[in-house]
């Protein structure tokens, strides 16, 4: 620019009779004030010309990601960028006669263009990762953690770049005097780094995603995942408290993910009564006609005693002594019928495993554990199924003259009658 225009100001408040260095300082600040307005003038068209065409593109696309950009206010940083330009300009207009405020103005204009980048950068980057999470496929992955990640990268880039424009240096040599203090970076962001190797290592692996069911007993943590970032996994329990996790405590701790049960086609029951050994015998016939009378193992009792029969006929063995030969356990019998009644539940997974079995004694009993799946994996449907198998079969034990252990008691316990 002429410089001519430079000393408009100065020029009038000499031939007022105003002392020189008085007039070089208020040409100067009013030069100053009428870039600041200049500058800001510029910023509000710029801006709604930006607007105005961003919105139009917005209203005529059919994707979300210019939207999402807008309400990031990416266009309103890119805004930013010909004002800031225009302002670099003028400084030196400005400042004509201060050499030493010009340099100083002009490195802060700079530090405003590195900033001015940082925040485009960051907008654009939540801009991604919001319209990723509209789409199913991304949902459930850690984006929050790449994203902060490369935010630390950034600042850090820029801070040094910051740092080589206000002293006068090449970044290079700024990172070469870095080294030396590279111990110290490590331990101050000792946390970042581990959460970025257990963010990698986490969605490699597939160990976490957003939406899972985890149980975590160290941190108390048992609930859905709600966010996963760079430094924290927030798990919202199911009593609707949060539980934070740190990241890396999913790789160097012992967790269970629920993930597996939920992409299932049930949710397994797995439990056990103890019946008392005492009460094992063998069926005698009075028995044997009595249970025929429970109709989801008549069948199985006319066809077990009529092969029993043959077999102890055939090969003629005693059977005054129910240890001789082949004969039913009361036991035995209400296993099948566990196994039966199981089979007919309707609100369990068929295709799934489904076992009624014996484990080894204990010094309460022989537990007889049920192994199966619900269909229904909600919670509260699941405990309800759970409640309801095991109330019919508390209450079917005594039929097959069996009891469930239990500590003493002063009352006893009598067997239904079966008429």
């Amino acid at each position: 620019m002429d410089t001519n225009f430079s000393h408009i100001l100065y020029d009038y408040f000499v031939e007022q009779g105003m002392a020189e260095n008085v007039a070089s300082y208020l040409n100067a600040l009013g030069l100053l004030i009428a870039a600041i307005v200049l500058v800001y003038i510029i910023d509000i068209i710029v801006w709604k010309i930006i607007r105005l065409i961003s919105v139009r593109l917005a209203r005529a696309t059919k994707t979300d990601f210019d939207d999402i950009v807008i309400n990031n206010r990416v266009p309103r940083y890119l805004a930013h960028i010909i004002p800031l330009a225009f302002l670099m300009e003028l400084l030196p207009v400005v400042f004509i006669d201060f050499q030493y405020v010009e340099n100083i103005a002009i490195k802060i204009g700079y530090v405003l263009g590195v900033i001015l980048v940082l925040y485009i950068v960051k907008s654009m980057l939540h801009s991604i990762r919001d319209y990723l999470k509209t789409l199913a496929q991304f949902r459930d992955k850690p984006i929050d953690s790449y994203i902060q990640v490369f935010m630390i990268f950034l600042w850090i880039a820029g801070l040094m770049t910051i740092f080589a424009i206000l002293t006068d240096t090449t970044i290079w040599k700024f990172i070469t005097a870095l080294g030396a203090a590279s111990a110290v970076i490590l331990l101050i962001f000792k946390d970042s780094i581990l959460g970025f190797v257990a963010s990698i290592q986490v969605s490699i692996n597939d160990m976490v995603r957003i939406g899972d069911w985890i149980s975590f007993e160290k941190y108390g943590a048992d609930g859905d995942v709600t966010e996963i970032n760079l430094a924290t996994v927030k798990v919202q329990n199911w009593d609707k408290t949060i539980t934070t996790i740190p990241t890396y405590a999913l790789i160097s701790d012992s967790f269970k993910n629920w993930r597996g049960m939920t992409e299932s086609g049930g949710r397994r029951i797995k439990r056990a009564l103890i019946l008392k050994q005492a009460g094992i015998k063998y069926l005698v016939e009075e028995d044997v006609e009595r249970l025929k009378k429970i109709q989801l193992i008549t069948a199985y009792l006319a066809s077990s005693t009529e092969k029993f029969q043959a077999y102890n006929k055939e090969n003629e063995i005693d059977t005054s002594l129910g240890i001789n030969g082949r004969n039913l356990t009361n036991i035995g019998v209400f296993r099948k019928y566990v196994q039966t009644y199981l089979e007919h539940h309707s609100a369990l997974n068929k295709d799934m495993t489904l076992m009624t079995r014996q484990l080894d004694p204990t010094p309460q009993g022989i537990p007889i554990e049920i192994y199966t799946f619900s269909s229904d994996k909600r919670w509260q449907n699941y405990e309800y199924i759970m409640a309801d198998i095991f109330d019919h079969l508390l209450a079917a034990v005594p039929y097959f003259d069996l009891e469930v252990f239990e500590l003493p008691s002063t009352l006893p316990t009598h067997a239904p009658v079966i008429a």
